[in-house]
This record gives C-alpha cells, sequence and structure tokens, in this order.
C-alpha cells in the first residue's frame, strides 16, 4: 500500500507542477516566429517524467488534468488542443522511453511531435485544410522544443534519483 499512495502522492505533485508550468507559459508572450497560440511545452516535461517514473495511467492522468485545466481557464478549442496534444504525446513518449529505450533528447522530440500532430488534427476538423499551412513551422519548433525538454529533464534526473524520487 506505501508504494501505491507514494505513485499516487508524486502523481498529485506532478500534475500540480504540470498546470502552474503550464499557467506560467500562458504568461509569456507570443514568441517570435511561432504560429499563434504556440508555446515551447514546459509542462510536457512533468508528463515525460511521470512516463517513466511512475508509469503510462499516472502519465495520463497528469496529461487529462492538464487539458481539463485548459478547458477551464481557456475555453473549449483550448482544451480540445490540450487534451488532445497532451494524450497523444503522453502515449508516444512512454512507449519511445519505456519501450525502446531511446534517449530523452528523443522522447522528448517524439512527443513534441506527436502533441503538435494531434492539435494539428483537431485544428483541421475545427478551420479546414488553411491549418495544414502551420505544418513546417510546426515541424521545426517540434524538434527544438522536444530538445529542449529531453534535455530538461536529462539534466534534473540525476538530481530526482538521488532523492529517491524516480520511481521504475
Amino acid at each position: 500500500m506505501q508504494g501505491k499512495a507514494k505513485r499516487i502522492a508524486l502523481c498529485g505533485l506532478l500534475g500540480a507542477l504540470a498546470l502552474a508550468l503550464s499557467f506560467l507559459e500562458g504568461l509569456l508572450p507570443p514568441l517570435p516566429g511561432l504560429p499563434p497560440g504556440a508555446k515551447p511545452g514546459l509542462s510536457n516535461i512533468v508528463t515525460m517524467f511521470a512516463a517513466g517514473s511512475l508509469g503510462l495511467p499516472y502519465a495520463l492522468a497528469v496529461a487529462i488534468l492538464k487539458g481539463g485545466f485548459a478547458f477551464l481557464t481557456r475555453g473549449v478549442t483550448a482544451g480540445l488542443m490540450s487534451l488532445s496534444g497532451g494524450v497523444l504525446s503522453t502515449l508516444a513518449m512512454w512507449a519511445v522511453w519505456k519501450k525502446t529505450r531511446f534517449s530523452l533528447l528523443f522522447t522528448g522530440v517524439c512527443g513534441a511531435l506527436a502533441h503538435n500532430a494531434a492539435q494539428l488534427s483537431v485544428a483541421l476538423l475545427l478551420t479546414g485544410p488553411a491549418a495544414l499551412f502551420y505544418t513546417p513551422a510546426l515541424l521545426l519548433f517540434s524538434v527544438v522544443f522536444g530538445i529542449c525538454s529531453g534535455l530538461a529533464l536529462r539534466l534534473v534526473l540525476p538530481a530526482l534519483t538521488k532523492l529517491g524520487t524516480f520511481i521504475q
């Protein structure tokens, strides 16, 4: 029971951290060169950690929590974008990291690509084919921000492991 309680408590903390990062990211001004509404995906670092440390169900719980937060604070469109992107990227990051043992940088890139693919699919449903215009920029920034996410997690993972936080 103690192991399960520890996982639930850590999942709650990670969910709170993901919400805080998502909120702070929303306060950032639009980054030059990014498509409207595009963000670096700082909270995806938390989801990637959850996928690797707690497993898929807990990581999906964090992603769904983030999507629900977007629904409540930014509306239906943002909620659909966040939920679809979060769930697909979590599945992709979990599969790449846990099933193939690729590097965290590659895992981050796969997660970012999956996130943007899901969001682009929702945008196509909502707005039509004009959303395809963003594809080249989304691909480029998925690689850049995916590498940044993977690198950030790779840098903090040794400290988390020393603290005994990294549950495998």
